[in-house]
């Protein structure tokens, strides 16, 4: 019998077939394996897909932590603002293993914001995930956990924190639990404080903590003191418009705003309120040395040996103008400064008139909010017509309000050469320091900072007045306006400051609201008594720290008006009397 033409043996040849059989299977089963693997990694994809785009955890809205917020410090790095890790709360309904009704009264509980109905309906609703608390306290994540319910997770989230506690607060703001900024530089910095181009470098503000606990602790003793309704204080650099100090009084803590009771007496507005400037006052005698800067200025006032006619009140139409302590007698310029005249002061803005006292208030900017990178500042109370009365009671601080600020900005101008440059809340470097607007003349300027310092030398800022730091001022003292209707015995006391004077760098306000009278004034509440304990005590402690130390030796010249003074007038009288005696004698 002939071979198969193949040549192999059956046997072989079925050996063979097998082989190639199996190999097929192999590679189809291979095949299918691949298939069903790659349908797999695609259906989780698309589950993953899904997930991310339609059926993401329910959260709250946030402010998003891909770039850390930013510090916010002092002008010399001292931290006001800053992140710590913090915990939040929250609970994952489909996850929940125990008894659902139980977990809600425990929660109602625990979190006693929202009824039990509130987390019943959550533990039996169809959202995923639910924040319980932001920020939560370690005894309230320690109650929690004691619930032994795994759905109830921690959840790490950064949280800001305010170092320094109360101080600032106003200024500096504070967040929501959400972590979105409400108020203050927190708001005003926010995209600065979040962008990637700043890249976490901190933000500084124009804040001094050593100058805004020096005002904070002052003004805080004499609002106790005469238990006063609320008070402001503000420490202004005249060269750089840099605010080093603003504070507010009450204060409240930005680390827990929501502990702040609300306010509803509009007279009586709550601590997170910035009565720096937000509130609107009239301001009293401290206008007065704006008034005579203007007519130094316009040519009014240039002999300041001319006297006033001060006998008796003032009448015009059916309005008296009368003073406080009257003197009745005509008076030089430099007397009705040192007295507080409100009818020499009347009589000198007759003279500027009203087209001129409008002009420069509104130069001041008097006649609108103050430029500032803070929200909520209240906006002026400017008359409606400038009638001859309103010229001359707006002269003196009446019929016009503003904030505090507004007067720190005017008396920066009036004592620094005469540059009105916009305030701010951000450190300034010496080369982007604002050029400014010109309102008065160097030599008006000089002029004024001799009338302050005689107010503090003679008139009645006497008691402010501190050995070597040369501070010069005025007072100002008027009853709280609302809505054109004055609350008689409710007071407004300011005194508006400068050092030193021979050569001005910082302006200091201060203002109480509502101070009262006491044993040791003898029961006297105005500015003299109330406001002006505070400025001393601000320049007396912050002097020194910021370079300006007591020199006895130092003072700017006020010889040229002295044989302007009434009362040096009476001593060299006095001294000619007591020569002429010793004479006869010998």
């Amino acid at each position: 019998m002939n071979a198969p033409a193949t040549g192999l043996a059956p046997s072989r040849e079925r050996a063979i077939a097998r082989i190639n059989e199996g190999v097929g299977i192999a590679h189809y089963r291979l095949m299918v394996l691949m298939l069903l693997f790659g349908l797999m990694v695609g259906v989780i994809g698309i589950r993953l897909l899904y997930l991310a785009l339609f059926n993401a955890p329910d959260r709250t809205p946030q402010v998003s932590l891909t770039v850390p917020r930013a510090d916010i410090t002092d002008r010399n790095g001292i931290v006001l603002a800053g992140n710590i890790k913090g915990i939040s709360l929250a609970v994952r309904p489909p996850r929940v293993i125990g008894d659902k009704e139980r977990l809600a009264v425990e929660l109602a509980r625990l979190f006693p914001t929202r009824p039990v109905d509130y987390y019943r309906a959550v533990l039996n609703g169809k959202r995923k995930f639910v924040y319980l608390e932001r920020g939560a306290t370690p005894a309230k994540i320690h109650a929690v956990r004691l619930l032994g319910e795994p759905a109830i997770e921690e959840v790490p989230e950064p949280k800001r924190f305010y170092p320094q506690g109360t101080m600032a607060s106003q200024a500096i703001g504070y967040m929501d639990i959400g972590g979105v900024p409400v108020s203050g530089m927190e708001a005003y910095l926010d995209k600065r404080l979040t962008s990637a181009a700043n890249g976490g470098k901190p933000v500084a503000m124009s804040i001094d903590v050593r100058v805004q606990a020096a005002v904070e602790s002052a003004l805080a003793a004499q609002v106790i003191k005469h238990s006063a309704v609320g008070g402001a204080g503000v420490v202004l650099d005249v060269h750089t418009g840099e605010i080093l100090a603003m504070a507010s009084l009450p204060v409240f803590n930005s680390n827990a705003p929501g502990l702040v009771p609300v306010g509803t007496d509009p007279l009586r507005p709550d601590a997170r309120y910035n009565r720096a400037i937000s509130s609107v006052y009239e301001l009293g005698s401290t206008f007065k040395m704006i008034t005579f800067a203007n007519a130094i200025e316009n040519g009014v006032i240039t002999d300041f040996g001319k006297r006033y006619d001060a006998t008796a009140p003032l009448q015009v139409g059916r309005f008296k103008i009368k003073d406080d302590h009257p003197e009745n007698r005509w008076m030089s310029i430099p007397d009705i400064m040192i007295h507080s005249s409100n009818i020499g002061t009347a009589r000198i803005a007759d003279e500027l008139g009203e087209a001129r006292t409008a002009a420069f208030f509104r130069k001041l900017g008097f006649d609108r909010p103050v430029d500032l990178e803070l929200g909520a500042r209240g906006k002026p109370l400017w008359p409606g017509f400038w009638a001859r009365t309103t010229t001359m009671t707006a002269a003196y601080g009446h019929g016009i309000a503003v904030s505090q600020l507004h007067l720190a900005n005017a008396y920066a101008a009036l004592v620094n050469g005469g540059i009105m440059r916009p305030a701010t809340m951000l450190k300034r470097s010496p080369g982007a320091v604002p050029a400014g607007q010109r309102v008065i003349s160097e030599a008006t300027s000089h002029r004024i900072r001799q009338l302050m310092r005689l107010v503090v030398t003679h008139g009645t800022g006497k008691t402010g007045n501190v050995p070597g730091l040369r501070i010069g001022g005025k007072t100002g003292t008027a009853e709280k306006n609302l809505n054109g209707r004055y609350i008689h015995n409710s007071l407004v006391t300011t005194f508006a400051g400068a050092f030193p004077m021979d050569a001005p760098r910082y302006v200091v306000v201060v203002t109480m609201d509502e101070p009262q009278g006491i044993k040791e004034t003898y029961g006297f509440r105005t500015a003299a008594w109330t406001a002006l304990p505070a400025v001393k005590n601000i320049i007396a402690r912050i002097g020194p720290m910021l370079g300006v130390i007591p020199d006895t030796s130092k003072d700017i010249d006020i010889s040229d008006l002295r044989p302007y003074i009434y009362e040096e007038q009476l001593a060299a009288k006095d001294r000619e009397k007591k020569e002429s005696a010793i004479h006869a004698i010998d």
